[in-house]
């Protein structure tokens, strides 16, 4: 791996217009896009588990983010903003798919009710 502190400086001195990603998956091309979650939740009670979001674009291109390892808590109306890459970028989105789930195999399944829902890529800002 490479320290991420010494390519920052070396983009930054040389004005470079290549991209760097300092989170990589283990598929090529290897680049992560990454995407700013935040939801806000309206269930009366707490829900953990974890969310898996899929992505659409017009021509119906999909790509689906990697599962993250830390379980979230979803509270009532509490922002909650999770990291999220996807092995692939899509530029226009058409549609977003939220999955919720718990991992557990027993159990009742419950729902996640959103109330307000942002996917930011941090990849391209302006998006």
């Amino acid at each position: 791996g490479y320290h991420a502190d010494r390519w920052k400086k070396w983009l930054m001195a040389n004005n470079s217009p290549m991209r760097a990603y300092f989170d990589t998956s283990d598929q090529d091309p290897f680049c992560m896009y990454n995407y700013l979650l935040d939801i806000t939740t309206w269930n009366k009670s707490n829900r953990r588990g974890f969310i898996k979001v899929k992505i659409t674009d017009h021509a119906g291109n999909t790509v689906e983010s990697k599962m993250n390892s830390e379980a979230s808590t979803f509270q009532q109306y509490k922002r909650v903003k999770i990291l999220t890459g996807f092995y692939r970028d899509i530029e226009k989105i058409s549609k977003i798919s939220l999955t919720f789930s718990t991992k557990t195999l027993i159990g009742p399944k419950h729902k996640l009710r959103i109330l307000q829902m942002t996917l930011k890529s941090l990849n391209n800002p302006e998006r």
